[in-house]
């Protein structure tokens, strides 16, 4: 920090003793997901979680066999090596990496790549944005261990990615990959689970043509995206009924189509069949896992969703429903095939018993829609977490449930996906086509978990070493060779996600990038202690009835607006608070510890600065809570600092010093309760919220790349998509924009 940023912490009168500690023993104790639920509602989790986690993989089978063979089957035992490659990887990367190991990396409950992210930020200082404090720490949810002393390879490991700007860079690199790729996700998973659906329709009207089923698809995907904003809330409590009748009935078909064709297809739990495929055909067969690979699509959903569950909920349904009824579904359609390898353009529907179509074909649409809805919900959860990482500009957040923090609408963003995924299946046209893009999101997402899983196992599950690299090399392999295999596919529709994924990131990191500088420029340039005594002290400056909010990102200091806002309206509020919104590397903060207070200059000036903590998942109060909670706990903290300066100045002497410390602890407290009186009051006289609206331009002599990227990329952003006063629920009516201007 600068000399100017260190003379304006020292205007920041601290008390140890916080507003926060008062109501610490309040906190709930809120724990890891693990298995602490009792059985009961274990299995009642177990259940609910199939409608929600389980839509994306569980339509997989209406399209695997006919992506993997777009040519058609050339040999039949191909069947068979195609079936047990299929079983494998389900048993690989699912359950044995995701189910029963991933799992357990949860962030207090919540999943996904954000949330190993996060929780790596704790334990080592990697985040780029310098709004680190000590008392973050203390907040219950933090559950900071600090690597023992004793095990020399974790603290190595934690030194390296502190020291090491290079390490800081690549994991936030590869976590906003994982977030563009799971918006890529987000925009083809409707298009493929809607479409494939749709195309059943043909079997029973054969003179649709293609064309006709797209704009089907396009309808339903329009009504799809129409309807997010009503959240998935609303429909929640048929999710899991409809999903289980799915698996139900594909489960069923399957064991029909094993009994009624080839049985011997079970042979390909024999994992030789793989050698045998692979020796066959060569390269082949490895371009083929581009299609095997779809069999697993929507698995990272056990591990983001894991918020509203908890892990042995996931493990139960995961073993016991999802994998027997998929597993059945593919040895079905393997027998099918084995009898008439010209049907695998359309497997599943070809394979259905007549009886059975129709209501099989209204369940794989509903499934589909299901698929869709929960994938899409959890895009709009992973961005919201990336508003803490000051990656995105801060757009309206709205939480569609009072139930389940994760979920959450996102209008600007459901329009961009919605207008991107019936794009896609308006240019794309087939399942076979969009499947060549959809591999790469998948599996590239995979790849990212595998080594963030590592750094947390290395600094802070602190395994075997043998462990770790036993976990990396399987998994990296397996991955590395799926994706090699998508990547064959580029020019086919691969490069969509790809260049999808480069734009997004390309946005994220240049919103990352300037809100990283204007950060730093701010705390280069913090107002002093002698200045803001000077400017309160200036003739024409009066102090106005009122409370005055000014927000600022800086959570130190005195923000380089405030002397600005002073010139342009010489006027100070009588209760004056500098307001900062901070999002810790937590999904939440409990309510009790949500603020922290400091007093700012002297007791007579009544400034304070105040920062407002909240979790990746939590939402912003409305103004009215807000309003309610912050004076309150700006109450609290006078009360407790009075309590403190008591305690401070009581020396512990004789009874005469004891007579005078009584006495002064009584002036004390009725001088506080004279301040609580007078904020009260001029709360009464009304709430004025102030905000910096700052113009970010490069500094003279940028390079070119530099200019582009602030004075046109990032002012678009801001202008176009940074909505500040609605996402922190500020009302417009008692809104100050205060214009400066910052090169960086």
């Amino acid at each position: 920090m600068s000399v100017e940023a260190e003379g304006a912490a020292g205007a920041e009168t601290r008390v140890p003793r916080d507003s926060l500690y008062g109501d610490a023993e309040k906190v709930s104790d809120d724990k890891h997901h693990g298995s602490g639920a009792g059985w009961w509602q274990t299995l009642q989790l177990a259940f609910q979680s199939i409608g929600v986690v389980y839509g994306d993989v569980g339509t997989s089978p209406l399209y695997v066999y006919s992506s993997t063979f777009p040519d058609g089957i050339r040999h039949p035992d191909d069947l068979l090596g195609v079936l047990s490659l299929i079983i494998y990887t389900l048993v690989l990367l699912p359950m044995l990496k995701y189910v029963f190991i991933v799992l357990y990396a949860n962030d207090n409950g919540d999943g996904g790549t954000f949330a190993l992210y996060s929780l790596i930020s704790r334990y080592a200082k990697i985040r780029l944005i310098p709004n680190q404090q000590a008392e973050d720490a203390s907040v219950s949810n933090y559950s900071i261990e600090e690597p023992n002393s004793q095990m020399r390879r974790a603290q190595w490991v934690k030194q390296r990615l502190e020291s090491s700007k290079a390490a800081k860079i690549a994991l936030f690199t590869i976590t906003i990959l994982g977030t563009s790729m799971v918006m890529g996700d987000g925009t083809l998973t409707p298009a493929i689970s809607v479409l494939s659906a749709v195309s059943g329709i043909r079997e029973k009207a054969p003179n649709l043509t293609q064309s006709e089923v797209v704009w089907i698809s396009v309808a339903i995907l329009f009504l799809l995206f129409s309807v997010q904003r009503f959240g998935t809330d609303k429909v929640g409590y048929s999710f899991a009924p409809i999903i289980s009748v799915w698996f139900i009935f594909i489960a069923g078909i399957g064991v029909y189509n094993l009994a009624a064709h080839d049985v011997t297809v079970l042979r390909a739990f024999n994992p030789k069949y793989i050698v045998d495929y692979f020796g066959r055909n060569g390269k082949e067969a490895w371009v083929s896992l581009g299609g095997v690979v779809l069999c697993i699509t929507g698995t990272e959903a056990m591990f983001a969703d894991l918020g509203h569950f908890n892990i042995r909920a996931i493990q139960l349904s995961f073993t016991f429903i999802l994998f027997p009824s998929v597993a059945l579904c593919y040895m079905g359609q393997a027998s099918y095939l084995r009898k008439f390898p010209q049907d695998v353009g359309d497997t599943f529907y070809k394979s259905i018993p007549a009886a059975m179509f129709w209501p099989t074909f209204i369940v794989a649409i509903m499934a589909a829609i299901i698929a869709s809805q929960a994938m899409l919900s959890g895009a709009f959860a992973i961005l919201s977490k990336a508003l803490s990482l000051g990656c995105f500009p801060r757009v309206r957040v709205v939480h569609t449930s009072k139930k389940y923090s994760g979920q959450v609408y996102i209008p600007e963003v459901n329009f961009l996906i919605g207008a991107a995924s019936i794009v896609v299946t308006l240019a794309f046209q087939t399942t076979t086509n969009i499947g060549n893009a959809y591999g790469i999101c998948v599996v590239t997402v995979f790849s990212i978990t595998t080594h963030l899983m590592t750094v947390v196992m290395l600094l802070i599950w602190k395994k075997n070493i043998a462990f770790v690299v036993a976990f990396y090399v399987i998994f990296g392999l397996a991955e590395f060779l799926y994706l090699s295999s998508i990547l064959s596919k580029f020019v086919e529709g691969g490069y969509l996600p790809f260049c999808f994924s480069l734009v997004l990131m390309a946005l994220m990191a240049t919103w990352h990038y300037v809100y990283v500088k204007r950060y730093w420029y701010e705390l280069d340039r913090v107002v002093p202690a002698a200045e803001l005594t000077a400017l309160l002290a200036r003739r024409n400056v009066r102090r106005v009835p009122g409370v005055g909010l000014l927000y600022s990102e800086l959570v130190q200091g005195i923000p380089p607006v405030f002397p600005c806002l002073v010139d342009k309206i010489p006027s100070v509020h009588a209760v004056f608070v500098f307001m900062s919104i901070k999002n810790l590397p937590i999904p939440r903060v409990a309510l009790p510890e949500r603020f922290i207070f400091r007093r700012v200059g002297p007791a007579e000036h009544r400034m304070f600065r105040c920062v407002a903590r909240y979790g990746y998942t939590d939402q912003i109060e409305g103004t009215k809570e807000f309003s309610a909670f912050l004076i309150e706990g700006l109450k609290l903290f006078v009360h407790d600092e009075a309590a403190f300066s008591c305690q401070h100045t009581d020396d512990g002497g004789d009874n005469n010093n004891n007579d005078n410390d009584d006495a002064r602890r009584v002036a004390q407290a009725a001088v506080a309760e004279e301040e609580k009186r007078f904020i009260d009051a001029e709360v009464e006289r009304g709430v004025v919220y102030l905000m910096g609206e700052a113009e970010v331009a490069a500094a003279p002599g940028s390079s070119v790349l530099k200019r582009i990227v602030v004075n046109y990329v990032y002012t678009f952003l801001r202008k176009n998509l940074s909505e500040s006063h609605k996402a922190l629920s500020i009302p417009k009516d008692q809104l100050l924009k205060v214009g400066i201007t910052y090169e960086i």
